[in-house]
């Protein structure tokens, strides 16, 4: 029987549900009052765009649903009034640009609802929002909820819901800073505490209702990126609602329509009660403005006399204030100094000393007295000025070191909090006294160090270095210790010591240096010692000895040489005779210049093709040092040309069966035979291929033929042409 009447409620609802069929749904809330005698009110306000023709019927369904989300009651609030919201804008100066409309339903109705564990849920849902709504995704398409949770005993006994007090302008304008009293009241007196918040998306059917029925929980509206329930449009700053008073500030600057919501949290002492939230649409448009006050913030750097920018905290007692008003002509100043009433002005821009720190409402009226004149109020923060510095102690010694810090320049220790920190090899590591003192280093080295001031919201930090010197202490390491004569060893100085210390390098065959890592010549052969000295008349002031006995070891090293002859031939006579002239080698190798190599000391070699040839003798010894020699030998060309005047190649003896010229010393050469009617039957280019009495793969017959020859001498340099009669014989 339960379950039937339970499913009759559903289908009942949503019935009711289909009464209420407006679209464009551009802003709503709904609150709760305690009665007494676990009666409540419950009240509801819709706001929609009443360009559309649909319009706010006269019954709206509310569901109540419990803690588990169980549907245990359904009403029908009555409509109380019906009334068009005057097109509002953010600027008194400024006449809404726009046709929008905007209707709000309230709505009102009482039911009893007996205390429960958990509590209940006060629900309304429609459809949908206007399609031109910039900031959320398919936004014809995206519904509404607003609904209210009255907690259980178990939370509170008593409670009525906070609810908000203004609906806000309809209008924005773009690039106008916005302040709007987003205010809500409380019946109980409870702390209300405000946020940016998601709105709720409800039911979303093809066309307005039905509407189904949903219990809790519900799901935000889905924004379009980079927008989101806390940053819900494109302002610059940022919008934003203040935590305990409500206001919602912002500069749009974007035009267009935009959802925002904004959440209410209910606190009774330290129990959260509820969150109470509202939504509305927001219409950027740009403005033809007739007046608006503004000047600077505090935090904005601005121009001040003598050029520059200054920031306005942290400066001093003196104010600079630079009028940005738009359309105004004149202006009136005060920069809220209760000390005085002379803290007044009407310049355009203006300064002002404060006679101590503090908080000063400054406000300024442009176009005081005229008809449309525009007021703004700011609060500047005085404080002293701050431009402190630091000035790292003198150097000092690892022994028996302690250093002491403070800061310089202006600044007020009165007003200001000292964060030191001195490293991790610092004892103690951290101070917060304006100047720390006995600060030990346990190591030696550089150490940054820095000092975080606060003075009031003014922060700086500080950072500089100190310097431990260490105790003196020769040090050094040599490239490579054992070498061949002349040995060129490069020292590398190790050493420690503070501020610039001095250098005496000594070397046992006579030589010194003052450098800091110097290269020495040993030689001749033989073990050396070397000694390092330093001294250091800064920090810690001391004088260190390093000495190693026998540290270089110098090897003797062969003489490579060798004579040839002769060091001039022809390629008629390419044979070379190598002597060897080298002392202390136990081996040696020659390197002819043409990849030809010998390891005999005496040796003769012959070359195969002209040019001029560097050969190396390198020798080595047991110590594997080496030593090289070198020689040029020069092979000149020889030029050459013979040819028969008859050959037999048909009587195939193996004798005289090819006629080949005999040619040296030719480049670009070009052999050709011709028969007696001036055909070519015979051409080759190689000095080592003659003609063998054929044409084309046939015999030639007996007879007398012609040749010819070409080539380059590479003697003369010159071009020759050769040509003559051969006989051909069988």
């Amino acid at each position: 029987m339960k379950l039937v009447t339970k499913y009759f409620i559903v289908i009942l609802s949503l019935l009711f549900c289909t009464q209420l069929k407006a679209t464009h749904i551009v802003g709503g809330e709904i609150y709760y009052d305690n009665l007494g005698g676990n009666n409540y009110k419950i009240t509801l306000k819709v706001f929609r765009d009443c360009n559309v023709q649909a319009t706010l019927p006269n019954v709206a369904t509310i569901n109540i649903f419990d803690v588990n989300g169980v549907l245990v009651d359904t009403m029908q609030l009555p409509i109380i009034s019906l009334t068009n919201i005057a097109p509002t804008i953010n600027n008194p100066c400024i006449t809404p640009p726009g046709s929008e409309c905007v209707e709000e339903g309230f709505y009102q109705g009482t039911i009893n609802l007996v205390p429960k564990t958990g509590g209940y849920y006060v629900v309304f849902q429609n459809c949908c929002r206007n399609v031109t709504i910039l900031n959320i995704v398919a936004p014809q398409a995206t519904g509404v909820t607003y609904w209210e949770h009255i907690p259980g005993p178990e939370v509170v006994a008593v409670n009525s819901s906070p609810r908000f007090t203004k609906f806000p302008p309809i209008y924005l304008c773009n690039g106008v800073p916005i302040k709007i009293d987003h205010s809500a009241t409380d019946p109980d007196g409870d702390v209300l505490k405000y946020s940016l918040c998601a709105p709720y998306d409800g039911c979303s059917p093809p066309s307005p209702g039905p509407c189904p029925v949903v219990p809790p929980p519900y799901s935000p509206i889905q924004f379009v990126s980079p927008y989101s329930g806390t940053y819900p449009m494109s302002t610059n700053p940022a919008i934003g609602v203040h935590p305990t008073t409500g206001s919602l500030t912002g500069t749009p600057d974007i035009d267009g329509q935009w959802v925002v919501g904004v959440c209410v949290e209910e606190w009774r002492g330290s129990t959260l009660i509820a969150t109470h939230y509202r939504d509305f649409q927001f219409n950027v448009v740009t403005c033809n403005i007739a007046m608006l006050a503004q000047f600077n913030d505090q935090s904005t750097p601005i121009v001040i006399a003598g050029g520059g920018l200054v920031n306005q905290f942290c400066t001093g007692y003196t104010l600079h204030f630079n009028n940005n008003s738009i359309n105004g002509s004149t202006f009136s100043w005060n920069f809220g100094d209760l000390t005085t009433l002379g803290d007044t002005s009407n310049a355009t821009n203006t300064s002002y000393t404060y006679p101590d720190t503090g908080a000063y409402v400054i406000t300024l009226i442009a176009n005081p007295g005229n008809p449309c004149s525009d007021t703004i109020k700011k609060t500047f923060y005085v404080y002293p000025d701050f431009k402190p510095t630091f000035t790292p102690p003198a150097s000092q010694c690892i022994t028996n070191n302690s250093f002491s810090f403070t800061v310089g320049g202006a600044y007020a220790p009165t007003y200001t909090s000292f964060n030191w920190n001195f490293g991790a090899s610092a004892l103690p590591v951290t101070s917060t006294l304006l100047s720390p003192t006995g600060i030990v280093y346990s190591a030696a080295g550089v150490f940054p160090v820095s000092v975080i001031m606060q003075q009031k919201m003014c922060k700086k930090t500080l950072t500089d270095s100190v310097e431990v010197y260490p105790t003196p202490d020769a040090d050094f390491v040599a490239d490579s210790v054992t070498l061949c004569d002349p040995a060129i060893v490069t020292f590398t100085n190790n050493s420690t010591a503070g501020g610039v210390p001095s250098y005496l390098w000594q070397f046992s065959d006579g030589g010194s240096s003052t450098a800091v890592s110097p290269t020495h010549i040993f030689s001749p052969a033989g073990v050396y010692n070397v000694t390092l000295t330093i001294k250091a008349t800064a920090g810690c002031v001391d004088t260190s000895v390093f000495v190693v006995p026998g540290m270089i070891t110098v090897n003797p090293t062969p003489v490579a040489g060798f004579s040839l002859t002769p060091n001039e031939t022809t390629i008629y006579d390419p044979d070379i005779n190598f002597l060897d002239n080298s002392t202390g080698a136990t081996n040696m190798t020659y390197y002819f210049g043409d990849g030809g190599t010998s390891s005999y000391p005496n040796t003769m070699y012959s070359y195969q093709t002209v040019g001029e040839y560097t050969v190396l003798q390198i020798v080595e010894n047991q110590f594997g040092c080496k030593d090289t020699a070198a020689n040029i030998v020069l092979i000149k060309p020889e030029y050459a040309f013979w040819i028969p005047n008859s050959f037999t190649p048909g009587n195939k003896d193996g004798k005289n069966d090819i006629f080949i010229p005999s040619v040296m010393g030719v480049e670009h050469y070009l052999f050709e035979i011709y028969d007696h009617w001036g055909e070519c039957i015979f051409r080759t280019k190689d000095i080592l291929v003659g003609w063998d009495g054929s044409r084309g793969g046939k015999p030639c017959q007996t007879d007398v033929y012609v040749w010819m020859i070409t080539f380059k001498n590479v003697v003369s340099k010159r071009e020759e042409v050769h040509y003559g009669h051969v006989n051909l014989l069988k």
